[in-house]
Parts: structure tokens; C-alpha cells; sequence
């Protein structure tokens, strides 16, 4: 069984030949798991991850493996982990298989891929439920899926499908009594619109580095059809209002206090009842470096404002160091005067340091910063970096932070 120091030494090669897909995979938690039966992108808790099998993945040639990792990273290229998810997913995940396969060389897929306009051989994962009946719809499923022309979308492909009952009868039984073998597997649940933007812009962010990377080193197999696709996805304009509420509201707790209102339970008329209010409270540092401008503060400052009314927020002014003295907290009803009075250098080190010792009365922390600086020590909790207009990371963040990028104003 493969190792996982087999299997980044494997990672190393992909990047030689692959800069720009390995970057991607490289930009991905990797799990090593038998839960799944395959391998499989998701995204979960602010991160994309990468599940594999070692043991599926023992039995593939390297460029096959080679295949399967650009096969993940076409699921994140055309947004199908976050916003393309169709029902019923099973037939789903076969036109999203069809229409990414046909950009990988045939020789690279694993057994188990389904190529559009070929001829396949499906892989059987248990021969003992291979009735008669089943061999037959394995032959009609291939011959539909030979049937196919290549280079169509997912929704194409889906619309193909969703045509044919009988294809459609056939999907569920063979692939949902597991009869044959997926390629992958993907987490179906669906991501509500503050999700969604974050995740979004985490793919962005992705294939931001990827491109740039890709531009350096070339561009390996890339066709000139996908780069196209990738120029217009990183092109996207993204919502960073909703990302930052989002970021917020999942550090929401219940904070309880008593009530005449609500009757107590154990001593219903002897005590009063208790009533749950979310809230949080939340510590932001704002980087006194020139080209974090007024403008950004104001906008920044607006939105901190809607959000008082459920969080609490606490600000720090920093440059090499924190400014204790700084301390203002913003509560419903208050509003914060943002100022400058630092003039060092930005150290993200010393935010981080400084959260460590306070963050037991906090729910966690924000960073408003243009991102001119060196890359800080890991974070304990959970970071958002809030940059503004004309500012870009200096490094590759924690895959657990959050990175929101706040859009021009016109």
C-alpha cells in the first residue's frame, strides 16, 4: 500500500511535469483515507481537501495517478464543488466525469473513467452481484456512454441523461448499489450563498496562484481551451460584504441569560426561564501601513456597523507591534473612529503573538491589512485576512484562514 511520503514524492514529479495542476493540488488539505473508495474533492470548514485511497491508488500507474490529480483539479477549475451541484447526483457526477475526461489524455485515465465517444470497460467492484440482467445494462450503459460526443459541458452531458429513463434506472443501480466503480466521489451537500462566496473566492485565490505559477513554468498539457476558462474564472467579481458576514456568523454562540418570559422547565412559576441570544465577540487589527486608505476604513467601518447588532467588535491598531493603547471596542449603537498613529513596519508575527494571550474572551480574529508583509507563524484558531483594494498576500496563507479581497470602488 502506498505511503504518504510515497505519495508526496509522486506530488514532486507532478509538479515538474505539471506546474500548473500541481499547484492546485499542492493549494489542497490531503487526506489519506479508506472511507472513500477512490479519491474526491470537497470543500469543508474554509478549506479544499483532497480525499485518497492508498489502496486504489497502489494499483495505478504514476501517469495514471498523474490523471486522476487533474481530473480532481478540473472538478475545482469548473466550479463543481461549489456552485454546479445538480440533482439527482449520481447522474451529475457521471456528466461532470464525461465532460472533464474529455481533456485528459486516454492513457491517463484510471480503469474506472468514463471517456466520452469511447469505447469503455466499466470496472466491476463486485462481480457476485453481476446478474444477467446487470451485464446487459453494462453493455447498454457503455454503448450510450461510446454514443456521446466529446468537449461538452457537464449540463449537456446531464441533459443527454436525464433524456433516457432506462440510462437513468441504469446509473442508480449499478453506481447506486456500488455494482461498478466511480472514478471519485464528492461531498453533495449544498453551500448556502455566504458559503458559496467564500469558497469561491478560495477557488479564485487558487487558481490565482496556479496561473501565475503555470505563466512562470509553462503551462504542461493545459490546453488553450482551459486557460481560457481559467482566465475567466479568475476574473470574477467577487462579494466580499457576504464572505465577511459569513466569516462572522460562524463564530456565533449561545449566550443565555434569564427571562420572565420563558417558563423555567425544572421549576416552571418558582424561576424564570432562560432565553438564548447569539452573539460573538471578535478582535480586529487594523495595519497602519499608508496604503491601507480611508476609503477601505469607511467601507470596512460601514459594514462592522450593519453586523453590531449581534457582534461585538474589539480594535487593535498594529504595525511591528500591537498598540494596547489602541483598544476600542465597538458595541450596537457605538461607532469607532478609525485613526493613524503608527508609522513602523507590518508584522503579522505580532498580531498572532498578541492573540494568543487574549484569545480566551474572543470568538476569534480579523486582519484588515493590504498584505505587504512576511508570512506569520500559524495561527491557533481560525484567521481571516481582510485585504484591501490594490493589496495582495505576500504568502501562501494557513488552509484554514480565511482570505477575503475587497472589491474596487467605482
Amino acid at each position: 500500500m502506498i505511503s504518504q511520503k510515497e505519495f508526496d514524492s509522486i506530488l514532486l514529479k507532478f509538479l515538474l511535469n505539471e506546474p500548473f495542476f500541481a499547484t492546485i493540488i499542492r493549494s489542497m488539505r490531503k487526506i489519506r483515507t479508506e472511507s472513500i473508495p477512490t479519491a474526491g474533492v470537497s470543500y469543508e470548514d474554509g478549506a479544499m481537501i483532497l480525499y485518497w485511497n492508498p489502496v486504489f491508488v497502489s494499483e495505478l500507474e504514476v501517469n495514471k495517478i498523474f490523471g486522476l490529480l487533474k481530473h480532481e483539479c478540473y472538478h475545482l477549475i469548473r466550479k463543481h464543488v461549489t456552485d454546479r451541484k445538480q440533482k439527482p447526483h449520481l447522474e451529475w457526477n457521471i456528466a461532470t466525469d464525461l465532460a472533464i475526461n474529455s481533456d485528459i489524455p486516454v492513457d491517463e485515465l484510471p480503469e474506472c473513467g468514463l471517456i466520452p465517444g469511447k469505447k469503455n470497460v466499466l470496472k466491476v467492484e463486485d462481480k457476485k452481484k453481476l446478474s444477467e440482467e446487470r451485464i446487459k445494462s453494462i453493455e447498454k450503459f457503455s454503448d450510450f456512454i461510446e454514443s456521446m460526443p466529446p468537449q461538452k459541458a457537464s449540463e449537456w452531458y446531464m441533459a443527454r441523461i436525464q433524456e433516457k429513463k432506462e440510462i437513468k434506472d441504469i446509473i442508480e443501480d449499478l453506481y447506486g448499489n456500488k455494482v461498478v466503480a466511480v472514478l471519485d466521489e464528492h461531498d453533495n451537500s449544498e453551500l448556502n450563498g455566504a458559503e458559496k462566496a467564500i469558497a469561491d473566492q478560495k477557488v479564485k485565490e487558487i487558481l490565482d496562484n496556479a496561473k501565475n505559477t503555470a505563466n512562470n513554468r509553462g503551462w504542461g498539457s493545459v490546453s488553450y481551451s482551459v486557460r481560457a476558462e481559467v482566465e475567466k474564472a479568475t476574473q470574477t467579481e467577487f462579494d466580499w460584504e457576504r464572505a465577511f458576514k459569513y466569516f462572522c456568523g460562524s463564530k456565533l454562540r449561545n449566550n443565555y441569560f434569564k427571562t420572565q418570559r420563558r417558563l423555567n422547565r425544572k421549576y416552571p412559576y418558582v424561576h424564570p426561564g432562560r432565553k438564548a441570544r447569539k452573539t460573538s465577540h471578535i478582535a480586529i487589527y487594523i495595519d497602519q501601513s499608508g496604503s491601507v486608505g480611508t476609503d477601505s476604513l469607511s467601507r470596512f467601518g460601514s459594514l462592522l456597523e450593519q453586523l453590531s447588532k449581534t457582534h461585538t467588535f474589539t480594535f487593535y491598531y498594529f504595525d511591528s507591534l500591537v498598540d494596547e493603547e489602541s483598544k476600542t471596542t465597538w458595541k450596537k449603537g457605538k461607532s469607532a473612529n478609525f485613526r493613524r498613529g503608527l508609522s513602523g513596519g507590518t508584522c503579522f508575527n505580532a498580531v498572532e503573538d498578541h492573540f494568543r494571550k487574549i484569545k480566551k474572551d474572543y470568538d476569534g480574529y480579523v486582519v484588515m491589512t493590504d498584505g505587504f508583509a512576511s508570512k506569520p507563524i500559524s495561527c491557533t484558531s481560525k484567521r481571516c485576512w481582510v485585504i484591501c483594494p490594490g493589496g495582495k498576500l505576500q504568502f501562501t496563507p494557513d488552509q484554514k484562514d480565511f482570505v477575503i479581497k475587497m472589491n474596487k470602488e467605482f
